[in-house]
């Protein structure tokens, strides 16, 4: 994951395009042809040596015999000569390429090895093989064979050129523009996840659309995934959703946790704003090229129709958002404005012969409402209600809105007749133009969901919850026989041991080898007036009740010994090789004692470990009421995976009412499942069903475990390297002693610091600021503040030192580079607490945190008067040098391989 060179990929100093060919129809020339066209003002260069020139340009036979190195190359070439042509660039002082070329093959010794090995030896940062090419509209470059882009602020990243050469279509049609435009084909070496680095912090993209079909590397692209949605919205659409959903699978997780379910839940938690197919794209792509995101989902509509504002409505309804209640203040002042009989409540129905003046009056007042978000303005044509001079009004409506309040409250248009002036009108008054109530109202709930998504990054679960005390130990201990062994799940007993090592309660059982031992243990559960369960124990039978291996409500020590033979003799002629190991019996909890409900761990080939959770019972693959989370989870995000099941409405219990069950029981347990994948990689599946809620909590009446041999995290944190995000560290909490005595607790930062963090920056001295930031700052703003709290900890670290009231004394920041080789470090104490040892304590926990992380050096910058700070760096090994582009700034540095780290000393290596 790195962000090199790719300056030369979408502002490059000059571009050679390698490989064009003089043929009618062919990629070459249709590639030179948009390069020439696109209004690109530097060097166009052309390096062919089968051709003297192509369409008047003169060719180079080498890229030795250009007048300057071209940033960024562009092949076409037939795919043998692919990998000669980049080591060649690269050896001329190329420093990127797009290779449009496909059939480079994969694999050890194939053409695309040999061509990303070439890149890489030369530095070359490496867009394709096999892609379309590259859009960067702001510069008129158009290094692909795509249509020509309008500059604009949304960039565009697609795995599909033929997807990407729709949506520039689309967009010219409707004025949208972009950024920047790229297909990246094989992915050798720039990723998505590197364009969604670059374009986060691109200041000419507000918005990043991709088109997704695959992820390699799960981990990385959610670090990237997660820094871009906190900076502006992303939205995705994924091909290829049913690909992989017939896949066998043992358990129920296994089953119901399908590939594009587990993408789906990799999406929500990482912010983005996930749609559909290429309609709802281009509805999203609509409203994100014309409104800022809203702050909620009150929506007014004004329509000159009765029956389209109740459609718009139910529609509104099915999205997920609220029909505005106009207040008393609102209908009044439509009474005084209207001069017709209107609907006196939301939808404002204007009637059929609707004015430009009452839509504007409609809309002044509604958008003036403290209830409303948002306004739809639904218009029919009729011989009576111009389209032209209604959509005016409403583009002035929606102008004027935006001068009153911050933030603006959006105002969406559908217009449903054919007459081509409003959507002109409308869209340059910024006001998004669709077709029909439905896509209008699809495209704004876009708009909340993306509110959503982001307040769902606020959350960084720890990755011990405070309210349980796990024990990974009896969990792997009751693991360890069937790995020693080479099996593949757990017996009954073993299972239920994983899961009280965990504090889930589970349902106590026996399991015994004879029916009339299954009597006698049954006599127990009958004596105290209840009934028993029957089942079947056998490693080869992953669901028992198909092959009539599980017998409820037995309510006699007879009825259970007969059941205990029928059902050997059904499992012996139903499944004749499977191993019998034995027969289980448990008290029978009833229907109607609680509610059953499924709780699981399955193991994604790309995410890793994911929980699922939805409605339980025999028929539970049939109704697949299912939903996904990406560990690690806290109690709200357990509570929203159970409010995302139809099952959550059930336990929730009728609005008002208390709920049915104990839901933050049944919260609590997905989160103890969450941790129990953290602490376990050897877990591959497992299976809780029924669990059974009640008011009165939560008990595990069947589990089912399959493990593996599987590696360990070599790294301070979590023990399954899997993991597709990172927990909080709890880890790297520690007790700091200052010189004076005196200790302060060291711990990361988590989302709700910021009020704390705010606090600690208003307390620091003015000088102490600057020193800070190198120039003077009255007020450190928000924005910073939430982006220093809310930060993803696989490649950002600030570390708090706070006292016993919690407090900051003292924060200091890293920040790894995208390639987790280099980190950046910022340190910063409270004023009144210079020369107690705070500030080279907090950076001998930096570095130690910079070595567990495998950065290689860290450097800073420090201004040449800050003394303190630059005695502090000599003393821990850092190297001192004056910045050539700043003579009042030292450039500190400190190569991580000469410093040995432990608890808190810092021991340099001489030389």
């Amino acid at each position: 994951m790195s962000t090199r060179n790719l300056d030369a990929v979408f502002a490059p100093r000059s571009v050679a395009l390698a490989g064009g060919s003089p043929r009618e129809g062919s990629v070459g020339r249709a590639v030179l042809r948009n390069l020439r066209e696109g209004g690109y003002s530097g060097p166009i260069r052309l390096v062919n040596p089968d051709h003297a020139e192509i369409d008047g340009v003169k060719a180079a036979a080498s890229f030795a015999d250009l007048p300057e190195p071209a940033d960024l190359v562009v092949v076409t070439a037939p795919p043998a000569a692919v990998p000669g042509i980049l080591d060649a660039a690269g050896a001329a002082g190329s420093r990127a390429a797009a290779v449009v070329t496909k059939g480079l093959g994969r694999g050890p010794g194939s053409l695309r090895d040999a061509a990303e090995l070439a890149a890489r030896s030369r530095e070359m940062r490496l867009i394709g093989p096999g892609c379309l090419g590259v859009l960067s509209p702001h510069v008129g470059l158009n290094a692909s064979f795509a249509p020509q882009a309008k500059a604009g602020d949304l960039a565009l990243l697609s795995q599909s050129g033929g997807v990407a050469s729709s949506v520039i279509e689309w967009a010219n049609v409707r004025g949208i523009g972009f950024s920047g435009v790229v297909c990246f084909g094989d992915m050798a070496d720039v990723d998505v996840d590197d364009l969604l680095d670059h374009f986060a912090t691109d200041r000419r993209t507000r918005a990043i659309v991709l088109y997704l079909q695959q992820i390699r590397d799960a981990p990385r692209f959610l670090s990237a995934a997660r820094a871009a949605a906190r900076a502006k919205p992303v939205m995705v659409i994924k091909g290829g959703r049913h690909a992989a959903a017939a896949k066998a699978a043992a358990t129920h997780s296994g089953a119901l946790a399908t590939s594009d379910a587990a993408y789906d839940a990799a999406f929500r938690r990482a912010g983005l704003l996930r749609v559909a197919d290429l309609a709802d794209m281009f509805a999203a792509l609509e409203t994100l090229a014309h409104v800022a995101p809203l702050s909620g989902k009150r929506i007014a509509i004004v329509t000159n129709g009765g029956g389209l504002g109740v459609l718009g409505v139910d529609r509104l309804v099915d999205l997920g958002g609220r029909s505005a209640e106009l207040s008393e203040a609102t209908v009044a002042a439509l009474d005084e404005a209207l001069a017709c009989d209107w609907s006196r409540a939301n939808p404002i129905d204007l009637a059929g012969d609707a004015t430009p003046e009452r839509y504007e009056a409609a809309l002044d007042a509604a958008l003036a409402d403290r209830g409303v978000d948002a306004a739809l303005a639904i218009h029919a044509p009729t011989m009576l209600s111009q389209a032209g001079p209604c959509a005016r009004a409403v583009a002035a409506s929606a102008v004027r809105a935006r001068g009153r309040v911050y933030p603006p409250k959006p105002v969406f248009a559908a217009f449903l007749g054919s007459e081509p002036a409003p959507r002109r009108v409308l869209e340059a008054a910024h006001v998004p133009f669709f077709r029909t109530p439905e896509s209008a109202l699809a495209g704004l709930m876009h708009l909340v969901r993306h509110v959503e998504a982001q307040e769902a990054l606020l959350e960084t679960p720890p990755s011990l919850p405070d309210d349980f005390s796990p024990d990974p130990a009896r969990a792997l201990a009751a693991m360890r026989d069937a790995l020693d062994r080479g099996r593949e799940w757990l017996s009954p007993t073993d299972a239920s041991e994983v899961l009280r090592a965990y504090a889930i309660p589970a349902l106590p059982h026996a399991v015994v080898d004879t029916p009339e031992a299954a009597g006698e243990v049954a006599r127990g559960f009958l004596e105290r007036g209840g009934a028993a369960v029957l089942k079947i124990v056998s490693p080869d039978l992953s669901h028992k009740s198909a092959v009539g291996g599980v017998r409820l409500g037995l309510d006699t020590e007879t009825a259970v010994v007969e059941a205990a033979v029928a059902m050997l003799g059904r499992v012996a002629e139903r499944a004749p090789r499977a191993r019998i190991e034995g027969l289980l019996v448990q008290p029978h909890l009833r229907p109607n004692e609680g509610i059953e409900l499924f709780a699981g761990l399955y193991d994604d080939p790309t995410f890793g470990p994911v929980v699922a959770f939805g409605a339980g019972g025999g028929a539970v693959e049939i109704i697949r009421d299912v939903a996904l989370a990406l560990p690690p989870l806290d109690l709200r995000l357990a509570r929203d995976l159970i409010d995302r099941t139809r099952i959550g409405a059930v336990l929730a219990g009728p609005e008002g009412a208390a709920p049915a069950v104990d839901l933050d029981a049944v919260a609590l347990t997905l989160v103890k499942l969450a941790q129990l994948a953290a602490d376990t990689p050897e877990i591959g599946e497992l299976d809780i069903n029924p669990l059974m809620a009640t008011a009165q909590g939560v008990v595990a009446l069947d589990a089912r475990v399959r493990v593996r041999l599987a590696p360990r995290n070599a790294k301070a944190g979590p023990a399954n390297p899997r993991l597709a995000i990172r927990p909080y560290p709890k880890e790297f909490e520690s007790l700091l002693t200052l010189s004076d005595g005196s200790q302060a607790h060291l711990r990361p930062v988590r989302p709700e610091d910021e009020p704390s963090v705010a606090a600690f920056f208003r307390a620091v001295a003015p000088d102490d600021l600057r020193q800070r930031f190198f120039t003077p700052v009255k007020e450190v703003p928000r924005a910073f503040i939430a982006r220093m709290t809310q930060i993803d900890y696989a490649r950002n670290m600030v570390l708090l030192a706070t006292d016993d009231r919690k407090r900051i004394l003292g924060l200091v920041q890293l920040h790894a580079d995208a390639d987790g080789v280099e980190g950046e470090y910022a340190i910063l104490l409270r004023s009144d607490l210079k020369g107690r040892g705070l500030g080279w304590r907090l950076m001998a926990a930096m570095i130690e945190r910079a070595k567990q992380e495998g950065l290689r050096t860290i450097s800073g910058q420090v201004l040449a008067e800050n003394s303190a700070m630059l005695a502090i760096c000599r003393d821990l090994g850092f190297t001192v040098r004056i910045d050539p582009d700043d003579a009042g700034v030292r450039i500190v540095t400190l190569r991580l391989e000469s410093v040995s780290v432990s608890g808190g000393r810092v021991v340099v290596a001489a030389g």
